[in-house]
């Protein structure tokens, strides 16, 4: 059966993922997921999908619930001596904050202001509104250091309330959320951690890239990129707006049929899933003859699934198929990384390429050049 299963990665990985590698000129973070049964998938999918629309409609910029724990997450450090800290790379958000008070049973790893020789008092408020409650805390300014690159007196939240995260948050394996997106949706106008990184001029080339192993370990490399990571070469898609990384939709084929006209995509590390507009999700999955169970995911027949979703990014198709679409299986009953969800204008509408495109295709996001590239991701990479 060549769709993935829910067997654990192997011990040498976890092992793996917990390190930050560095190589020549490049800064290697390892990204670890953590494994989800067939019944934790489906109701991460039906997590993701209500806080997927506070991200996204002006909710909130930083999102997090059961779909977190599908998600790669790897380290950083804050202040001096380093603080290690387990974040979300998230190029569909624009601030890093890390908690600053454990919630009752969560076990994070808390950033101590006082513990820092480099800490700088801010003092702003750090709010976000959900729901179910609030995220809140205050900005303060600190050392950061990702890999070997170090900003100083960078602003992040260090969040003391996570109340309106609920039990996700405390059961989940990571500590806080980097944001990987530009200036314009940062939370008070505070400068992103990419766009200081660029300034420190420690980089390179003021570009980042993503490889996200498919059950295996993944890496998020800082101011080059890896050959070993892709096949091919890239090609380049500019973006339409420098908020999220936001490009030209040309079109939506499945199985060859035009199945969607929205002008516009995101690619979200962020994100789990593809998150396209309710019509055009629809038509998909009744062509597919997909059911829903929980009422926002779709599961398909593994025996009879063989179709090829398709997205056109400056004239050329990027190609998803079969296998790369299921998230999760289940005897003879798979989930579909597909979620509607209807963004209102001035932002959408719009598609999000989540971790399920990312997979299949290493993507480069070229800050300097204000542009992704995208090429196949190397099947068989390995890691420094």
């Amino acid at each position: 059966n060549f769709f993935r299963d829910s067997s654990p990665l192997p011990s040498v990985m976890r092992l793996l993922a917990s390190t930050v590698l560095a190589v020549a000129s490049l800064q290697r973070v390892a990204l670890q997921r953590h494994d989800l049964s067939y019944d934790e998938m489906l109701k991460s999918v039906v997590g993701m999908n209500q806080e997927l629309n506070l991200k996204v409609t002006g909710g909130s910029d930083i999102v997090i619930s059961d779909y977190q724990n599908a998600q790669y997450f790897g380290d950083l450090e804050v202040g001096t001596p380093g603080q290690r800290e387990t974040v979300i790379f998230d190029t569909g958000s624009s601030n890093l904050w890390v908690p600053s008070k454990n919630p009752f049973l969560a076990g994070k790893k808390i950033y101590h202001h006082d513990k820092s020789s480099t800490y700088v008092k801010n003092g702003t408020i750090f709010k976000i509104q959900y729901g179910s409650g609030p995220v809140s805390g205050v900005f303060s300014n600190d050392v950061v250091k990702i890999g070997d690159y170090t900003v100083k007196d960078f602003a992040f939240a260090e969040v003391d309330d996570t109340s309106g995260l609920g039990l996700a948050y405390r059961l989940g394996k990571f500590d806080g959320i980097c944001g990987l997106a530009f200036d314009s949706i940062s939370i008070a106008g505070v400068k992103t951690p990419f766009h200081a990184l660029v300034d420190s001029g420690e980089l390179e080339q003021p570009i980042f890239a993503f490889y996200l192993g498919d059950n295996t370990v993944g890496e998020l490399v800082v101011g080059g990129v890896d050959k070993a990571h892709y096949v091919g070469d890239f090609r380049y898609v500019p973006l339409k707006s420098q908020s999220y990384w936001a490009v030209q939709l040309d079109g939506v084929k499945l199985d060859g049929s035009v199945v969607g006209t929205t002008p516009t995509a995101i690619v979200d590390s962020g994100t789990s899933l593809l998150a396209g507009p309710t019509s055009e999700v629809l038509k998909i999955v009744a062509k597919l003859g997909a059911e829903t169970v929980m009422g926002r995911e779709y599961v398909v027949d593994c025996q009879s699934f063989n179709s090829t979703l398709a997205f056109t990014l400056a004239g050329q198709e990027y190609e998803l198929a079969a296998k790369d679409l299921v998230l999760q299986q289940s005897g003879d009953q798979c989930i579909l990384g597909l979620s509607a969800m209807d963004v209102p204008a001035p932002r959408g509408p719009l598609w999000i390429l989540g971790d399920v495109f990312m997979r299949k295709y290493y993507v480069v996001f070229d800050w300097g050049k204000t542009r992704i590239g995208v090429a196949t991701a190397s099947a068989g990479a390995v890691l420094v």
